[in-house]
């Protein structure tokens, strides 16, 4: 049963409107669900708007900030929660541990490799929660579109790529991540041969 989710997104507000009510709409959302937010605990950008938004809501939000971002002011002094990790990686680990799903919104570099590892884990079997991509304004499209590249050319098995759902709606997104089943997923050295 879905309880929390994460939400990975940037620490910037991008330079489309649409980004900021994508995270406004997401957050609501998830409140209105009743669900949990975990994120990054920060109070800038995207990150910022959202748990603003889930909290005004009337939303749960738990935040996880390294003790040198949170040092540095950028940690939100209004969340319901708020772990303060010693690094990245246990940020990271922390999230993974409080979620029952994740999701990716418009973000950088630090967006990417979350979810990234996040879906790599689930490939390997390490977890079997859902993750997805909020497509706001088409943002994820390109991205998803060289995945489907790499699929095609035999660098991601089938099984993994249909693991990634797609919404450019919240609320479908969510209902989608609620209703994943996951496939059953072979250690990933057996089927190195094939």
């Amino acid at each position: 049963m879905m309880k929390s989710v994460c939400v990975f997104c940037g620490s910037s507000m991008g330079e489309s409107d649409a980004y900021a009510e994508g995270a406004r709409a997401m957050g609501r959302e998830i409140a209105r669900r009743g669900l949990s937010v975990i994120y990054g605990g920060g109070s800038v950008g995207l990150m910022g708007v959202l748990a603003d938004a889930a909290l005004e809501a009337g939303g749960q939000v738990h935040g996880v900030i390294p003790a040198a971002l949170e040092a540095k002011e950028v940690g939100h002094k209004g969340l319901t929660r708020k772990d303060v990790v010693a690094t990245m990686h246990e940020r990271k680990a922390r999230m993974a541990e409080l979620a029952d799903a994740f999701v990716a919104m418009p973000g950088g570099i630090g967006t990417y490799e979350e979810i990234f590892e996040i879906w790599t884990w689930a490939q390997l079997g390490i977890h079997h929660k859902p993750l997805g991509f909020y497509d706001v304004d088409g943002f994820y499209a390109e991205l998803l579109h060289f995945v489907d590249k790499a699929t095609r050319h035999g660098f991601i098995r089938e099984q993994h790529r249909h693991m990634a759902l797609m919404d450019t709606r919240p609320g479908a997104l969510l209902d989608k991540l609620q209703a994943y089943v996951p496939t059953s997923t072979p250690k990933w050295m057996e089927q190195a041969q094939t």
